[in-house]
């Protein structure tokens, strides 16, 4: 990672330890691994601790895509075929979250949100079909544990070069892309299967 930008803006919001790691993940400028990543830095040298900077990052990134879902429901896809560029979110990115979530429904928002592209907009059309707040809260919530542990980690490790993680963070994704489509089949084959027994008891 080069952005000088990028460097400047984290070091400004580490000057408010908790709030700084939350208000990073919240706006989004910056990747969450790199906000995570510069949050285990600031445990590494003493500056929070670990359970705070943990609590920031799945209050912030929780935040972060609430706001994308309240404005699924109440702007809808023509905000964003509108608007979404000043977002980052691009209508190929739209589209493809849009077709992942009407194939495998809610729990999509737990696992989507360790698949590149679609991670970000996934929560887009769940405000669209206006899923359920509180299951959207749950499976957000539950998605950001293991994401935010691992980066936290990984900054603590690299300490004072945790500039490095957009560079290695790469390694680190492949097998969670993998382990995510994994529990996303198992839950289809858990649900076929609970189906198949159902049906066979009522006969």
């Amino acid at each position: 990672m080069s952005s000088g930008w990028v460097v400047e803006l984290l070091e400004f919001l580490g000057q408010y330890g908790f709030a700084g790691i939350a208000i990073g993940l919240m706006i989004e400028v910056i990747p969450s691994e790199i906000v995570l990543g510069y949050g285990g830095y600031l445990i590494s040298a003493g500056k929070i601790s670990f359970l705070m900077a943990f609590i920031a990052g799945i209050i912030g990134g929780t935040m972060a895509q609430l706001f994308l879902y309240w404005l699924g429901i109440y702007g809808g896809r023509p905000f964003f075929d509108r608007y979404g560029k000043y977002l980052l979110i691009q209508p190929k990115h739209l589209d493809a979250a849009e077709k992942w979530f009407d194939r495998h429904g809610t729990i999509v928002i737990f696992t989507a949100r360790f698949i590149p592209v679609i991670r970000h907009a996934i929560s887009i059309p769940a405000g669209i079909a206006k899923m359920p707040f509180y299951q959207f809260t749950i499976y957000t919530m539950a998605a950001m544990i293991p994401w935010t542990i691992l980066f936290l980690f990984i900054g603590m490790e690299l300490g004072a070069h945790w500039e490095q993680i957009g560079a290695i963070a790469g390694a680190y994704l492949k097998p969670i892309i993998a382990i995510a489509l994994y529990v996303l089949l198992g839950y289809f084959l858990l649900k076929y299967l609970i189906a198949k027994y159902v049906s066979i008891k009522r006969k």
